[in-house]
């Protein structure tokens, strides 16, 4: 893989037939679009319209970050979903780890079709966490917790240094996404690293607990660690998403179609 990673936004068009349907798919926590490009080239390779935003304060430096409240990462994201819900019938929203929070949020607030989430995190379970909002003015950044990937060579471009600052705008981002959590109506699948170094299974709890209008379909992924969009296991996140996309789609379709007249055939 490049030693320089794309930080690039990512934008595909609509190409497959049937009804359009469009990804809004989200980046990671100092990350940037290259940790799920490859997924979101996947999906555009299916005919899907998708959608990747550069986050506010991300491909650029730590130091930024550190300026960035949350409300923009969810704006930057929400426009996203925005302009593919102006030209699709049906809009998914997708992200990895904090990127699935944020796609959980716009599922929240937005009629969307179905979640696709990869290792999201909700809680984070540093002790120190609560404490972010008095520790950035004595601390400003910690050693980052990047490249948490099984497979060998592989480079996310993710910052080295965690601003605490950053961390204390995420922590309260979570928390006002498990808010929203019991609002969510439409399915949400969720594909799950057992070895995940990043975000716990606190997280995942937490998810449980709040889709109570929600189905959830959970996934294991045995042969990758956090970053698993880059990971051994790349694969068959790409191709799940699909399949789930493509089961979201039918069963609306059951739905709507009309019931042939009771003792007549369809």
């Amino acid at each position: 893989m490049s030693s320089f990673p794309d930080h690039s936004p990512f934008i595909s068009p609509f190409t497959g037939d049937g009804p359009r349907v469009g990804v809004a798919l989200s980046h990671g926590f100092t990350g940037s679009p290259h940790g799920v490009r490859a997924w979101a080239t996947a999906l555009a390779e299916q005919g899907y319209a998708v959608r990747i935003p550069l986050l506010p304060g991300h491909g650029t430096s730590w130091q930024e970050l550190a300026r960035t409240r949350w409300q923009a990462w969810h704006a930057a994201y929400d426009e996203a979903y925005r302009e593919l819900a102006a030209e699709c019938d049906y809009v998914f929203t997708a992200g990895l780890s904090m990127g699935g929070a944020l796609a959980l949020r716009v599922a929240a607030t937005r009629p969307v079709a179905g979640t696709i989430l990869v290792n999201p995190g909700l809680v984070i379970d540093d002790p120190r966490a609560p404490l972010a909002g008095i520790l950035k003015f004595v601390l400003k950044s910690t050693p980052a917790i990047a490249n948490d990937i099984l497979k060998p060579g592989i480079d996310e471009g993710a910052y080295a240094r965690t601003p605490v600052a950053a961390a204390h705008e995420l922590n309260r981002m979570f928390k006002d996404t498990v808010r929203l959590l019991p609002r969510i109506t439409a399915p949400v699948r969720v594909f799950r690293s057992t070895v995940d170094h990043v975000v716990s299974d606190t997280s995942i709890s937490a998810l449980r607990r709040g889709l109570t209008h929600a189905s959830l379909e959970l996934t294991m992924l045995e042969n990758s660690y956090h970053v698993a969009t880059l990971d051994h296991d790349a694969d068959k996140i790409f191709r799940g998403s699909a399949a789930f996309i493509r089961d979201v789609l039918q069963a609306s379709n059951e739905r709507t179609s009309p019931r042939a007249p009771e003792g007549q055939l369809p």
